[in-house]
């Protein structure tokens, strides 16, 4: 049993502008609320957001962008965090607006290198920072174990008889956030949202009575896996997830993995290493290492059976 995130990434990155003609990004990572305004055919989204350059600007301010879309400032955090409402003109109105305006929000070490070279067009991280199985829009990361699989590769695996079922968790920004803590079990993840339907929940049972390896294609999913193997059963439905996995006795149904190389002082690391066995892990980094792999979201990828290790 394959399981593959479905999720797709937004491009959750706006470029917009405050009263006084000041330029304001503001970076969308997760939908709070969606209601129709009464007697319009109008709607309105709030969105937890990081803000940049908002400055003193209080509660209320309004901001505009380049296309017909405007927003008001509702609450204000620590840190940039904030709540936004916009105005659409339907359900996930929103969501079309940005596809117009907004940009793919790469991962920082892409957008350091990017400052050095000469630019990329915006549609072409558009296509190529998916997977080719995207389906359900709200990830502000890719799932990046995915994008090392085609159209062809799935179709060959089904071939070869082995059954592939699909989840969705939304990757947030918090799976940049390093581990900052001296003790790993003090590091708080952000809830990241997830879902999963009935007919996958249903294979993944089945998969599981059988004894079939249950194959993760990413971190992603094994988080979502095994969130719901600790609600006793896997059953369909939405639910969050902020479960840190640092040792390998948290693992209750995923039996492989498949995970690209990441970043030193990361949870997705840890998680490996728990996985894997932190030895293991240090003997793939370093052959890794000289033989020139390419690390994190466009590079290489490992394949992970506990105590063995394929890269």
């Amino acid at each position: 049993m394959l399981v593959l995130n479905d999720t797709r990434v937004i491009p959750a990155r706006l470029h917009g502008y405050k009263p006084t003609g000041g330029r304001i990004e503001v970076f969308l990572v997760e939908r709070s609320s969606e209601e129709k305004v009464p007697g319009s055919d109008g709607w309105v989204e709030s969105w937890r957001v990081l803000l940049r350059g908002l400055g003193h600007c209080p509660v209320g301010t309004r901001l505009r962008f380049d296309a017909p879309l405007v927003a008001e400032v509702c609450e204000r955090g620590e840190r940039g965090n904030a709540v936004v409402r916009f105005a659409g003109q339907g359900p996930s109105g929103l969501l079309t607006a940005i596809e117009q305006i907004g940009t793919i929000p790469l991962p920082p070490y892409i957008e350091a290198a990017r400052r050095h070279t000469a630019p990329v067009p915006a549609i072409d991280d558009k296509v190529r920072y998916q997977t080719v199985y995207a389906r359900a829009p709200g990830a502000v990361a890719a799932p990046t174990a995915g994008l090392h699989f085609t159209e062809a590769l799935l179709d060959k695996i089904r071939a070869d008889g082995h059954e592939v079922a699909r989840v969705t968790l939304h990757v947030g920004p918090g799976t940049f956030r390093p581990v900052e803590t001296s003790d790993p079990t003090q590091h708080q993840l952000d809830a990241e949202r997830f879902e999963i339907g009935e007919e996958a929940a249903a294979s993944i049972r089945r998969a599981q009575s059988e004894g079939r390896p249950i194959v993760a294609v990413g971190t992603t999913v094994v988080r979502t896996l095994e969130t719901l193997a600790r609600r006793g059963t896997i059953e369909a439905g939405p639910g969050s997830t902020t479960l840190m996995i640092l040792r390998r006795d948290d693992f209750r149904i995923v039996t492989d993995l498949v995970t690209n190389f990441h970043l030193p002082r990361s949870s997705l690391l840890m998680l490996v290493s728990a996985f894997a066995g932190r030895e293991n892990v240090l003997s793939a980094y370093r052959e890794a290492i000289d033989r020139g792999y390419r690390f994190y979201s466009y590079g290489d990828a490992m394949f992970i059976r506990p105590g063995r290790l394929s890269t």
